[in-house]
């Protein structure tokens, strides 16, 4: 059951159906969103259909075996603030640097992916480049930008900004306070090797990244709740870098690595944790995680109280009701 990800399914089936008029895209070894545009790759047509929908187009060139665009794809691509500014007010198309699809630049000169590159001065990967409604280029980014100075290149693109001040003029007042370069550990976290096939509690797997608000958020308020340390305690907890490669056995006994597995679960947004009962996934909490409803969630899974109850939300209106009968403070927020 994922009450938690029905958005987010329901977003990914429109991308799809939005882009079935495109050619496919070349190979990667880095997976791109299944939400970037599947274009033609006429860049005329891209910037005329993305203009007459108030988007603009963002350009990505990358390369197979590039750390930093699976970085790109992996930790910016999973922040949920960074998918919904991209996908509203953007129109993503990612080229190979060394790719061989045919290309319609802006001035009309066809070429392969792979010399539309140099045309463009492109040296580095990630390189991200932002057309206006003519096609221009307004902002690029050469290599990789952590999340909040990324997030802050959307915002200015997507605000048109670039008549009134240069790109590093905004970004010295809007760009955000970095979010940890590292991934936060706990002492209740398993360590290798990792078989979730011989549990006998229940398993909690949280998927996360290094540059993530919403993670540094669920480290510094909710994992520090007496309520939520209560409840985890009746769990296997486990943590994974949404890209890792640690090697595992999950519940159902099959041998995998993480970024695999992650991949099949369909997580999409850090953090999301993952809760299981033996080898049936019971509920998932993505992206934003506070303490009142982590707690319910854990709650939830760990006392059985799905198999009487499979919507978490009557579950939840019911324990913040018996809450408040008892006299206890309920912020749905906090």
């Amino acid at each position: 059951m994922r009450f938690f990800g029905l958005m987010a399914a329901t977003v990914l089936a429109l991308a799809f159906a939005a882009g079935a008029r495109a050619q496919q895209p070349s190979p990667f070894a880095i997976d791109v969103p299944p939400w970037f545009a599947l274009s033609f790759l006429d860049f005329r047509e891209d910037v005329a259909d993305a203009a007459r929908d108030g988007k603009r187009v963002m350009i990505y060139f990358g390369q197979d075996g590039c750390p930093y665009c699976a970085k790109l794809m992996s930790v910016n691509f999973s922040q949920p603030s960074i998918v919904a500014k991209t996908r509203k007010a953007f129109v993503p198309v990612a080229l190979n640097l060394w790719g061989d699809r045919e290309v319609t630049w802006i001035d009309g000169r066809r070429m392969s992916e792979k010399e539309l590159g140099p045309v463009l001065e492109v040296q580095f990967t990630p390189t991200l480049l932002f057309l206006d409604e003519k096609g221009k280029i307004v902002a690029r980014l050469n290599g990789y930008w952590p999340p909040q100075r990324f997030e802050a290149v959307l915002d200015y693109v997507a605000g048109r900004r670039e008549a009134k001040e240069t790109l590093g003029e905004y970004l010295a007042a809007a760009a955000k306070p970095a979010a940890s370069a590292t991934l936060h550990d706990e002492p209740f976290f398993m360590k290798p090797p990792y078989d979730f096939s011989r549990g006998t509690k229940p398993l909690a797997v949280l998927f996360e990244t290094a540059d993530c608000e919403g993670c540094d958020e669920l480290h510094r308020d909710a994992f520090r709740r007496g309520d939520v340390l209560a409840l985890i305690a009746r769990y296997d907890v486990a943590r994974f870098a949404i890209g890792s490669r640690a090697e595992l056995r999950t519940p159902a006994g099959v041998a995998t690595t993480a970024q695999a597995w992650a991949r099949e679960l369909g997580v999409t947004y850090a953090p999301t944790i993952v809760l299981f009962d033996g080898t049936k996934e019971v509920l998932r909490l993505e992206a934003s995680l506070r303490p009142f409803h982590l707690s319910a969630a854990l709650d939830y899974a760990a006392s059985g109280a799905y198999r009487g109850e499979p919507s978490f939300q009557r579950y939840l209106q019911a324990r913040t009701e018996a809450m408040r009968k008892r006299g206890e403070r309920v912020d749905l927020m906090e």
